[in-house]
């Protein structure tokens, strides 16, 4: 890219070609990984809101797929691929509005660069994906409007923007709360002028406007999301876990490559002794929209297990200071090899995981019991569950013929996880209806899909589906419920020509005793 000068603009656009490029291609030759093909169910059953994260996700798959007309890996993640092309501007554009063109593109390589950036948001669908467009867009909106007081020109509209960005990234993921906390730190201690004014309360009505799905919902069940969300976060009762508070650091320090963390401490470090050359206003916002995040889920880590993309939103932002510290460096050939060696690390990190994924480069079985084949091999939750719908397919036509099933079998299962994997892999092919039979902790959202299918009734007769990586014969619930529970076939999957995983399929016939209700336990 060196060839093209000092056109950053060209060379942002250049990048965002490849990258888009990149996921594209990986989004489309990658199977569904678990909590994508469950987040698949916000789409297929809308609502105001859902057991475990908002609406957003759910409606850009509709969105992008054609209201759920075209339901392939591609299309399914055809948001990511887009709003991961559009957040590499957005960052750029921040990075030239805190400095320069140099630091925005320092910015958008840096973000790159970022396992987070291009793989959770930019190639996986998940709530995270709506959410980083939207938070990017308030902090450029933060960026361009706090600073200036509310007598600035446009400072009611822009923050009536703020208002509707932070609300759409509500409707994303309940952890954009922490830009409005970002905000109100921010006017607090330097712009009180603010708080004289009706613009910010404005913005904040708009915010709760738009959040007005989730309360509808939420009170409609129980609140039961705000319990959910509130127990994983719990930490009265638990003791101190350095074993998590470790790896959650670890988890960041991946997740968000290590050179960019490393970056963003020195840039840290010369925000907090004054030698950071932007504006100190744009320092404040910049990190009082990112630190609350990271130190928040560090304090929860030191006594409960924690996800180390939950905080990955706020160091998107502190990248723009990394960007920053690397323009003034006197070295221009350390801040490029440093950049080189962060973009670097990812794309390594790229293409092992497509070729392990797909083509099982590095041996990880570690195991040879039938029955538990493939247990310690992570990259098979993102393979052979097309293998598995294609075996299955054949099964089911068998047994038709043969008279064993009647037609209108159903798919069981009593897990979220991978039931929404058999789900869109096995039974959607058929136009199969799919049913959870156990708790509200482990069936999620399907507790919901049961009554939208009209509930279980006696006579019903299904399948049941599990794996040796997560072997999971039916349960006591299930086996009770039904007359017959009987395993009767083996998918063998294989990769490169060698087994490494088999799947289990149970005829579950004639149900004699209807499950109870998973709404009579709390999650």
């Amino acid at each position: 890219m060196m060839i093209l000068g000092n056109n950053y603009r060209t060379k942002v656009l250049l990048l965002m070609i490849i990258s888009t490029f990149v996921r594209g291609f990986l989004a489309t030759s990658l199977e569904l990984g678990n909590d994508e093909v469950y987040y698949r169910l916000y789409a297929l059953y809308p609502d105001w809101s859902h057991f475990d994260h908002p609406l957003m996700v759910g409606l850009v798959m509709q969105i992008f797929s054609l209201n759920m007309w075209l339901q392939t890996e591609f299309f399914l993640r055809l948001g990511s691929i887009v709003f991961g092309a559009v957040n590499i501007w957005l960052i750029f554009c921040i990075g030239v509005m805190i400095k320069n063109e140099r630091t925005g593109f320092f910015a958008a390589l840096l973000y790159t660069a970022s396992i987070y950036a291009t793989v959770i948001t930019g190639i996986f669908i998940l709530p995270d994906t709506p959410q980083s467009i939207l938070w990017l867009i308030s902090i450029y909106l933060m960026l361009k409007t706090l600073p200036g007081g509310p007598n600035a020109k446009n400072a009611f509209t822009n923050m009536l923007l703020i208002g509707l960005s932070l609300g759409l990234g509500l409707l994303s993921k309940y952890t954009t709360a922490f830009l409005w906390l970002g905000l109100g730190m921010y006017v607090t201690l330097f712009r009180r002028e603010w708080l004289k004014n009706a613009s910010i309360y404005a913005g904040l009505l708009v915010t709760f406007i738009c959040a007005l799905p989730i309360l509808i919902w939420n009170f409609q069940n129980n609140f039961i999301s705000f319990a959910f969300h509130t127990e994983r976060v719990e930490v009265v009762g638990y003791s101190l876990n350095l074993n998590t508070f470790f790896t959650e650091i670890l988890g960041e320090f991946f997740y968000n490559n290590p050179v960019n963390f490393i970056l963003i401490l020195i840039s840290l470090v010369y925000v907090v002794n004054e030698k950071l050359k932007i504006r100190k206003s744009f320092q404040a916002i910049l990190v009082l929209s990112s630190l609350p995040l990271i130190i928040s889920f560090g304090i929860f880590s030191l006594f409960r297990e924690t996800l180390p993309h939950w905080s990955a939103p706020a160091y998107t932002v502190l990248i723009i200071l990394a960007a920053a510290w690397l323009d003034q460096l006197k070295s221009k050939m350390l801040a490029k090899g440093l950049v080189i060696s962060a973009v670097t690390i990812t794309g390594i990190v790229l293409m092992l995981g497509y070729f392990q994924i797909n083509h099982g480069i590095i041996d990880l079985s570690g195991n040879e019991d039938p029955n538990r084949l493939g247990k310690n091999d992570f990259s098979l939750d993102m393979f052979g569950y097309q293998q598995t719908g294609n075996g299955f397919a054949k099964i089911v036509e068998r047994d038709i013929k043969s008279g064993q099933m009647p037609e209108k079998s159903v798919l069981f299962g009593d897990n979220w996880f991978p039931l929404a994997n058999y789900d869109f892999y096995a039974a959607y092919p058929l136009g199969m209806e799919v049913y959870g039979i156990s708790d509200l902790h482990h069936l999620h959202k399907y507790a919901w899909v049961n009554e939208i299918q009209g509930g279980f009734k006696e006579g019903m007769t299904g399948y049941y589906i599990t794996d040796s990586k997560y072997f999971r014969p039916p349960n006591k619930l299930i086996r009770n419920s039904f007359e017959t529970a009987e395993a009767t076939d083996t998918i063998p999957i294989y990769r490169n020509g060698k087994l490494v995983k088999n799947a289990y399929v149970f005829r579950l016939k004639n149900m004699i005793k209807v499950p109870e209700d998973p709404f009579k336990e709390s999650p």
